[in-house]
């Protein structure tokens, strides 16, 4: 604001300057001029063509009538410079010295001083006026001048055909404090706290001492906000004073006062604003961890400006009544956090179980491995069934477990089916070894059942199944088993048949043979008693008991055919030999 206000005031003392010189000099209308300022006062730069020959004497004494119509409240310094297009430093220049006007506001005489510069650099011709001293030069030492001159020494050289508004803007230091030109002079004057009384500086004054009192009183962020209004409409009002006024170092120091009283309460309204917003967001549940965390950051962005209040500070009462609402809220979004955190760790882990029970099962290699991989997706369900639905997590945690829970059945599926494979196997091995003990036992019946059972054990356990191959190798020596077993029953039980045969054969009212089977086939003997009877009715074959003869021999024939059956159902070679040992009846195998 206040290098607006300078830099306004500088291009309408350069127009004012330009318009002067119309009026006065017929060459005019290709002059430029140029106004700033530096630490020691006003600078005036007037710029023409090279081809145009100024009397730089007339430049100089214009602007000098132009100046006397200054009001300065301090003393002041004016330097008058005259260049040409494009060249770097002036060749002639003019040093007035400005006092205050005598009886200032009562239409006193103004004195203007003015002292001439004389060097000694050889080439230089001076020109004295009336009522200063102007020097100038054709050739001024660079040296000399460069540092003097450096407010213009980066404007550009601008065609006489553009406006001098396209001045490069310079800003404006204290050395043009109370100027006030020609046809711009009642506007100057006329500006806050320059003549008349200062209302602005009154009002920020009251302020001052009113606004701690209010600050104090203050018991919500609306009514800070409205002293934190009035604060900014004293401050605003008090940078309209320009800075000639003799009342603007004042209004500088006030308004870094009431500054630093709004920055107070901006500190806190922030704080509270952040409360505001905090208390918003829980109003609605959080459904993530970063939304909490989000609530957390405001919390803390309340507190941490409140807690810097001191006890001593006019809004230490408000501030503490909201920091303890605040700490309160923030402890219960960090228990929040906390068992958040809880829970979401608890996902990530049942994720990691879950992972961990489908690797075990791709490297699964006995029934112990299946297990585990049955327990480890149990844990991992569990896990996940564990999360409440308050947490962000349950909506997630409740798709897993869609997907985990059949892989949970399959595990205790195939658990299961390695479980009976394994007890099948087991089973199968245990019955073959009891089957070779009743072989050893020559117990062929159940030796014959055993084989079999255990046979068939083998081949029920499932294809799918990690003891499958090993199944597989029990079933052809099983087969082979069992069916030597088989054999071996059949001789056995044939061996009994026939066993059975002969005894009834040789019992008939009395014993009539005794037998015996070895591998060299059926032995038959007769009974004494029997071969008796037969040697009797041989001797005497016309005796009184020819009937019982014709029997004894009718029966003999019987009793060969009967033991040439049995001998043919044997498949055993047949022998039959009276008492004493003599053969009677032969019969070999296919004979």
């Amino acid at each position: 604001m206040k290098v607006a206000v300078q830099q306004e005031d500088l291009q309408l003392l350069a127009k004012t300057l330009q318009k002067q010189l119309l009026a006065e000099v017929s060459t005019a209308q290709v002059f430029e001029v140029k106004c700033a300022v530096n630490k020691d006062g006003l600078m005036i730069l007037t710029q023409h063509e090279s081809d145009i020959i100024v009397d730089s004497q007339i430049i100089f004494t214009v602007i000098e009538e132009v100046l006397q119509s200054l009001a300065p409240h301090r003393e002041q310094r004016v330097q008058c410079f005259l260049r040409v297009f494009g060249e770097q430093l002036p060749y002639a220049k003019c040093l007035l010295a400005l006092k205050q006007r005598v009886g200032w506001g009562d239409g006193g005489v103004g004195e203007v001083a003015r002292a001439g510069e004389v060097g000694g650099v050889e080439g230089q011709y001076f020109s004295t006026l009336s009522s200063s001293a102007i020097t100038y030069s054709r050739s001024i030492d660079k040296t000399d001048e460069e540092e003097l001159f450096y407010p213009f020494a980066d404007a550009p050289n601008l065609p006489t055909s553009k406006p001098a508004s396209q001045i490069k803007s310079i800003l404006l230091s204290a050395a043009l404090v109370g100027v006030v030109v020609l046809g711009g002079g009642a506007y100057l004057l006329t500006r806050p706290c320059v003549m008349s009384e200062c209302k602005e500086i009154q009002n920020a004054e009251q302020l001052k001492i009113k606004s701690p009192q209010l600050m104090r009183r203050a018991k919500s962020e609306k009514e800070l906000v409205a002293v934190q209004q009035q604060l900014a409409a004293a401050s605003a009002a008090l940078n309209a004073i320009p800075s000639w006024s003799p009342r603007y170092q004042v209004s500088e120091e006030l308004k870094a006062s009431l500054s630093e009283q709004s920055e107070k309460i901006s500190q806190v309204v922030k704080a509270l604003e952040m409360g505001s917003l905090a208390t918003q967001k829980v109003q609605t549940p959080a459904y993530s961890l970063e939304e909490l965390q989000a609530t957390q950051h405001l919390w803390r962005q309340a507190i941490a400006p409140l807690e810097t209040i001191s006890s001593t500070s006019e809004l230490y009462k408000l501030v503490q009544g909201k920091l303890l609402n605040y700490r309160v809220r923030l402890h219960a979004v960090n228990q929040q956090i906390v068992t958040e955190e809880r829970w979401l760790k608890k996902l990530t882990a049942a994720k990691a179980v879950a992972n961990a029970a489908q690797n075990q099962e791709a490297t699964a290699k006995s029934l112990n491995d299946w297990q585990k991989a049955q327990s480890t997706w149990l844990v991992a369900i569990n896990a996940l069934n564990s999360i409440p639905l308050t947490s962000s997590g349950y909506q997630e945690a409740k798709k897993l477990l869609v997907d985990y829970k059949p892989k949970l059945v399959a595990a205790s599926d195939r658990t299961t089916k390695e479980r009976l494979a394994v007890k099948a196997y087991q089973q199968a091995v245990s019955t073959a070894k009891q089957a070779k003990v009743y072989e050893q036992q020559n117990q062929w019946q159940a030796a014959t059942t055993y084989w079999d059972q255990a046979l068939q054990t083998a081949k029920k356990i499932s294809q799918d199944s990690l003891y499958y191959t090993q199944a597989q190798s029990l079933i052809e020596p099983y087969s082979t088993a069992l069916k030597q077993a088989q054999e071996k029953l059949q001789v056995v039980s044939t061996l009994q048949q026939t066993r059975t045969d002969l005894y009834k054969t040789c019992i008939n009212r009395i014993r009539i043979c005794t037998f015996s089977i070895d591998n060299a086939g059926i032995i038959v003997r007769l009974t004494p008693e029997y071969d008796q009877i037969r040697q009797n009715n041989l001797a005497n074959p016309y005796s009184k008991n020819s009937n019982t003869a014709v029997d004894i021999t009718n029966h003999l024939q019987i009793l060969r055919e009967a033991l040439a059956v049995i001998s043919d159902n044997a498949s055993l070679s047949l022998f039959l030999y009276d008492f004493q040992g003599q053969v009677i009846y032969t019969r070999t195998l296919g004979g």
